[in-house]
């Protein structure tokens, strides 16, 4: 679970710097870099819940 967050926490702050440097030098490579790092993060905080459901429900069963 830490582990997890982690990435998560660290993709999250890649694509922030990304953006801020896209605002600082007006490059649009640094703002495509923070976008497709910004859809790697919400793919893995998707599989992160996923996984967390999964737990949950096989103790349901």
């Amino acid at each position: 679970m830490l582990i997890a967050r982690l990435v998560v926490g660290l993709l999250l702050f890649s694509a922030v710097l990304c953006f801020a440097f896209s605002i600082a030098t007006g490059q649009a490579r640094w703002r495509r870099r923070g976008v497709v790092i910004m859809k790697w993060t919400l793919v893995a905080g998707l599989a992160f819940f996923g996984v967390l459901i999964l737990e949950r429900l096989a103790l349901l069963l």
